[in-house]
């Protein structure tokens, strides 16, 4: 409890400390201007579009991924030592650091597959950085079903797939996504991947394709902090707002859609 207690007083004062620094910064003018030379012409536009850009391709990449996945190897795939081979891996690939799927992105999607430093390549690795939270996560909601709903369905003569779409993912899909909010969230705060993969810092333009090149915030905010002048360090403050502002927009929005499923499933 004393542990809990010293981290939520710690995080408090951070927060307060960066909102006290940010919020004098946070204007109309910050959120549609481009990166500036001179503090108070600088804004994060490029980043706030290149940062939505990001974590909605990896959404559209992960989600489907994730849940096909953990659905084979729960409902269909056999019991056997390769299955749990395959289930240890992705728990170990689950642990690997941010960084490693950064080199990981760039020798296949920046060079392999010629997509060079764009959104799509940031996006792909991303995915692979999220995914095995995603798998773990949705098997887990999968399990957590009770077998007796399953063994209900195939008594009244439904087929292994009108059990799958009709009783285990209206049960397990609050899970499911519970696990996806928690992935992407930490996808939008991820700079080491999108550093090895050269997302751009002075980026004078809004992304309009998924192979436009692109800045992500928590990299333009890393550039502010490492700028000699204290105004940009102000800006960086604003900038983490922005930040915590559209994670918890996010979050809030995948929040209400979860609940809705959860009372239907009820």
């Amino acid at each position: 409890v004393t542990t809990i207690l010293i981290g939520l007083i710690s995080l408090a004062a951070l927060l307060f400390d960066t909102f006290q620094d940010g919020l004098p910064w946070l204007s109309l003018r910050f959120l549609t201007n481009f990166w500036s030379r001179h503090p108070e012409e600088a804004g994060i536009v490029a980043a706030l579009a290149g940062s939505i850009w990001i974590i909605g391709l990896t959404a559209a990449f992960s989600f489907p991924l994730g849940v096909s996945a953990a659905l084979y190897l729960e409902e269909y795939a056999s019991k056997n030592w390769f299955t749990s081979f395959i289930r240890l891996n992705i728990a170990n690939l689950a642990g690997v650091p941010s960084i490693v799927y950064g080199i990981l992105g760039l020798g296949l999607f920046v060079e392999a597959l010629a997509l060079g430093r764009s959104l799509m390549a940031g996006a792909l690795t991303m995915t692979l950085l999220i995914l095995p939270t995603i798998i773990i996560a949705s098997q887990e909601a999968i399990r957590s079903v009770p077998r007796a709903y399953r063994e209900g369905a195939y008594a009244l003569g439904a087929t292994p797939w009108q059990v799958t779409r009709g009783v285990v993912l209206p049960q397990a899909f609050p899970g499911i996504l519970t696990g996806t909010i928690l992935a992407l969230s930490r996808a939008i705060g991820e700079a080491a991947p999108l550093i090895v993969i050269s997302g751009l810092v002075y980026v004078r333009f809004v992304p309009t394709g998924p192979l436009d090149s692109f800045t992500v915030m928590p990299l333009q905010i890393f550039n502010w902090v490492t700028l000699p002048q204290p105004e940009f360090r102000g800006l960086a403050a604003a900038g983490i707002t922005v930040l915590l502002a559209v994670l918890l927009s996010m979050n809030s929005i995948a929040i209400y859609i979860r609940n809705r499923y959860q009372k239907r499933a009820r």
